[in-house]
């Protein structure tokens, strides 16, 4: 039988050829985003097209109410979301999808202005719509398209009207084109982008093509836009005025994205005016490495979704600019436009701030994976018109962005003839750029060896040349198109992978997946994920694995990522006074940056001042001299911060802003005295013992009570809340580092008392902490003393038997009811840290409230530690290390946070609970890729030791 048009594996009918896209020229353009008459239905009734006659009355029906336009209906109380990572939420069965499947009739009136040109001709332009779309304007059906993500228009002169017109619109939740957008996010139907009527004059450019090459070994750029009507290209600023198709050199600065200069031009026809935006620049395989304007690039780059927690991938030019000035102000230099171009607006931004850009098709097939790929599109001839669509709607809309360095034929979706027809296609169109795809090992039908989520091991092989791929592979670069997958708390091991992009040419860098998390804003949940609208099925918080916050607030992983990425490297010898520059940009070199020096004790400022360094070009390296230090308190620690801030305002940050930093030690300071002379008492009741200020339950040997403040269930803790990480893929067969916890019963620890005793050195305390049903255990001794005002802990903690698992974490917690909320530290902050995402935690005091200590990942886990600390103060109690342990204080237990789904389940109670952490588990990146190094795994192997002295609070 026929199919529908919504399941025909054509991409459509009646749409315009593709081609350029630009923000406006002097042709006139009507805006039609805005109040949308609106009825959805459950299921696709193809033979019912009544609402788009001419003269339908859809005030006289029911059901019909109105929606925004750009929106997803689903989140304007029509339906609900469905989230899904790769399976189909529909039977597999291509090209055939459900019955059951939600549409949404959409009716626009609008009135042509009164200044509309009678002239020429008009053309309906759709930005962007998911899955399926029909068309009519004026009762007469225009056609019909799919390609969610990419424009398509349709000549539509001849049926405009003076007055009233009416623009009808079906969308399909559901159609043959949703097999090829099987992308790891929220299923969201809908017109979500804009919707435009332009006008096209007699004598305009239907298409043109802007070729801006740059020589670097001249310093010339080479113009020459195409275009299928004759007319002249200007540029003002370099004196050139010269017909279409006729190519002209000369000395230009080059665009790249830490230069991104851009030329304002203009391209006139006949019939219309376009303003260009010119950038020079090639790009090139040499001798095995992407290269631009003839320099090895090197990606610090992001994966990035369009997404808006509250109107979906329906963005405003706000949200996208907010999006790439975090980018710039994070140091991140690339962009892999995941999983399907993204609107064209953001792509502008790109150029004139300045991003490297993969482009990437709207292509993805991953739910195959569940049927072994048996019928994958990408394998099937009858799909390739379809695929060669979705090729040429991204080339021709985006190719003349100087920004677009790569094209990306799609994501996981196999391996079949028809990628190798898309870029067979795309390369005889564009050779001026390359070509990237991840998903086939041959890499036949690319430029670049490209890999997800390998290991630290697996990339350096790569890039020592040991990998065991093909011949014609191993003369590729290599980057990872995905790594270090941002979910929850982490990613760890960012630091190892840049030195090893660092260290290895073919090492080209890597995009982390992913920019932000979608999290839906919901009233009883803060933000919802996967499940949360009773979809089934579903992958959960999966879909909140982002580098900021749903919201768009930074996540400790992009503050990490940024120090990790920083263009600048900073090191030296702090008690010599030395300090050595790098330039780690590929282009810029150091004369925007300013340099400045502080000298600090314990944590305080004492002097500062600026550092002179001369030019310092891309790859180049210079040591300069600090001043001699101040006079400074010989039993102070004391340390040099060097930075280096923008010395002038730019385009995306202000004067000032950060560019990178170090610190380098210089004395350790005086150790912390240990008190000691006062003789534990025991009450006459028995029941008691009093040390100094403190008092201890006799029985157990329990801390209760200092300087009349009351502690609560001081004790060896090794629970953590498990993270994303720990909770690992539950795809996989094996069990997850958090499942093998609970198993062994990690999270249920029974502690028993073996020994309570005092002596004329103090009181210590033996206990035995092991889970049910094992006969592993951690023998931990407590030994109290004090001088009468302070309190000393010492604590040693050793396993017992052969542990199959890493701890958590090893360290004490403690409560503080009725305790305040400020908190201040001298130690490592201002953000969180573990062992393994550490590298953006600076020394010094810091101060907070107990709120903004935590960290609001959308599912609760483990979180909000400040690293290496000297001493706190929460609660009126302050306690000193030399062990420098982690600190975090929270409103409510570990086990409260473990029981948590979402942020609204943590109800903040009157205790503050306070973990000192002698040693932690690290946090890796096992949520999607390799899990914590060995560095930073916590055996439990071997006594670990940790002292601790509690005294009153002085601030």
């Amino acid at each position: 039988m026929e199919l529908p048009h919504h399941e025909d594996v054509s991409p459509g009918t009646g749409s315009l050829p593709p081609r350029a896209w630009y923000a406006a020229s002097d042709a006139a353009t009507l805006c039609l985003n805005g109040r949308w008459r609106f009825r959805l239905s459950p299921a696709a009734d193809t033979e019912d097209e009544t609402f788009a006659a001419d003269g339908y009355d859809d005030g006289a029906r029911d059901g019909w109410g109105e929606i925004a336009v750009p929106g997803h209906w689903v989140l304007q109380g029509h339906g609900a979301p469905h989230y899904t990572n790769q399976l189909y939420p529909f039977p597999v069965d291509p090209p055939r999808v459900p019955t059951e499947n939600p549409t949404g009739d959409h009716l626009h009136t609008f009135e042509l202005p009164a200044d509309w040109p009678r002239d020429g001709e008009a053309v309906l332009r759709f930005d962007g719509v998911e899955s399926c779309a029909g068309v009519w304007l004026n009762g007469t059906e225009l056609g019909d398209f799919k390609g969610s993500r990419l424009p398509h228009e349709f000549a539509v002169g001849a049926l405009l009207r003076s007055g009233r017109n009416v623009l009808a619109v079906r969308v399909h939740q559901w159609s043959a084109g949703s097999y090829l957008e099987d992308q790891d996010q929220w299923w969201l139907p809908g017109i979500f982008r804009d919707v435009t009527l332009l006008h096209r004059p007699e004598g305009c450019a239907r298409d043109f093509f802007v070729h801006a090459g740059y020589d670097h070994r001249t310093g010339a750029g080479t113009l020459r836009v195409d275009s299928d009507v004759q007319g002249r290209v200007t540029v003002p600023e370099l004196g050139v005025d010269v017909p279409t198709g006729e190519p002209v050199t000369l000395p230009v600065e080059p665009w790249t994205a830490e230069t991104p200069r851009l030329y304002d031009a203009t391209l006139a026809t006949p019939g219309e005016r376009i303003p260009l935006r010119v950038g020079f620049r090639t790009v090139a395989l040499r001798d095995g490495r992407i290269t631009v304007n003839g320099r090895p690039i090197l990606f610090r780059g992001v994966n990035r979704h369009e997404f808006h927690p509250e109107t979906g991938r329906a963005l405003d030019p706000e949200t996208m600019r907010a999006d790439v000035l975090l980018m710039k102000r994070h140091h991140i230099n690339a962009v892999r436009t995941s999983h399907y171009p993204p609107h064209p607006a953001f792509l502008d931004l790109c150029d004139e701030l300045g991003l490297w850009v993969i482009d990437e098709c709207d292509l993805e097939t991953h739910g195959f994976t569940a049927v072994g790929w048996r019928g994958n599109p990408v394998d099937d001839d009858r799909w390739t018109p379809a695929l060669l669509d979705r090729a040429a709607r991204m080339v021709e809309r985006d190719k003349n962005h100087a920004s677009v360095v790569l094209w990306s034929l799609g994501n996981e979706c196999g391996t079949g003839s028809g990628l190798s027809a898309m870029a067979e296609w795309i390369r005889a169109r564009d050779d001026s750029r390359l070509l990237h795809y991840e998903g086939d090992r041959s890499c036949k039908d690319t430029d670049v060896y490209s890999r997800m989520y390998a290991d630290h091991a697996d990339v350096e092989r790569i890039g020592r040349g040991e990998d065991d791929g093909p011949p014609e592979r191993a003369q590729l670069p290599f980057i990872l198109c995905e790594y270090a997958h941002a979910m929850g708390n982490g990613p760890g091991g960012l630091s190892e992978y840049q030195r090893l992009f660092e260290t290895y040419d073919r090492l080209q860098g890597g995009f982390v997946w992913e920019w932000i998390d979608h999290g839906i804003a919901h009233p009883a949940y803060g933000f919802a994920y996967g499940g949360d609208f009773g979809e089934r099925p579903h992958d959960g918080n999966f879909v909140c694995d982002g580098l900021l916050f749903p919201d768009r607030t930074p996540s400790p992983g992009l503050v990490e990522y940024k120090k990790v990425i920083e263009p600048v490297r900073i090191d030296g010898d702090g008690p010599d006074g030395t300090v050595g520059i790098t330039n780690l940009h590929d282009f810029a070199d150091l004369s925007h940056l300013a340099l400045t020096w502080s000298f600090e004790e314990d944590g305080t400022t004492v002097a500062d001042g600026v550092l002179a360094v001369g030019p310092v070009g891309p790859g180049e390296r210079a040591e300069v001299k600090l001043p001699p230090p101040p006079r400074r308190d010989p039993d102070a620690e004391t340390q040099w911060t060097v930075r280096a801030v923008l010395a002038e305002d730019t385009a995306w940050a202000a004067r000032g802003h950060e560019a990178a930093w170090a610190q380098l030690p210089v004395e350790r300071g005086m150790m912390l005295p240990m008190p000691g002379g006062a003789v534990p008492v025991r009450d006459t009741d028995g029941r008691r013992i009093t040390l100094g200020a403190a008092t201890f339950d006799a029985r157990t040997g329990a801390l209760r009570t200092f300087h009349g403040r009351e502690i609560r269930e001081l004790r060896l803790d090794v629970w953590r809340a498990p993270t994303d990480n720990d909770n690992g893929m539950p795809w996989r067969p094996e069990p997850t580092l958090a499942t093998r916890w609970r198993a062994l019963g990690l999270d249920r620890m029974l502690h028993r008392v073996d020994a309570v005793e005092t002596s004329a050195e103090g009181l210590t305390v033996r206990t035995r902490v092991a889970p049910a049903a094992s006969d592993l255990a951690l023998r931990t001794e407590y030994l109290w003393a004090s001088n009468g005002i302070e309190l000393l802990l010492r604590m040693t903690v050793t396993p017992e038997g052969d542990w199959p698992v890493p701890l958590p974490r090893i360290g004490i917690r403690f409560g503080l009811p009725g305790a305040g909320d400020r908190v201040r530290w001298f130690g490592g902050g201002p953000g969180e840290a573990y062992p393994d995402t550490a590298a953006a935690s600076r020394i010094g005091v810091w101060e907070s409230d107990i709120a903004a200590l935590q960290t609001p990942y959308v599912r609760p886990q483990e979180n909000g530690a400040r690293a290496d600390v000297r001493w706190a103060e929460v609660g009126g109690v302050r306690v000193a290390s030399d062990d420098h342990p982690a600190l975090t204080a929270r409103r409510w237990t570990t086990e409260q946070l473990d029981a948590a789904r979402h942020r609204t389940d943590l109800v903040a109670g009157d205790t503050v609970w306070v973990s000192l952490d002698a040693a932690r588990h690290g946090i890796g990146s096992g949520s999607c890729g390799p899990g914590v190094l060995p560095p930073y795994e916590l055996r439990a192997t071997g006594t670990t030791s940790f002292a601790c002295v509690f005294s009153p609070a002085t601030g």
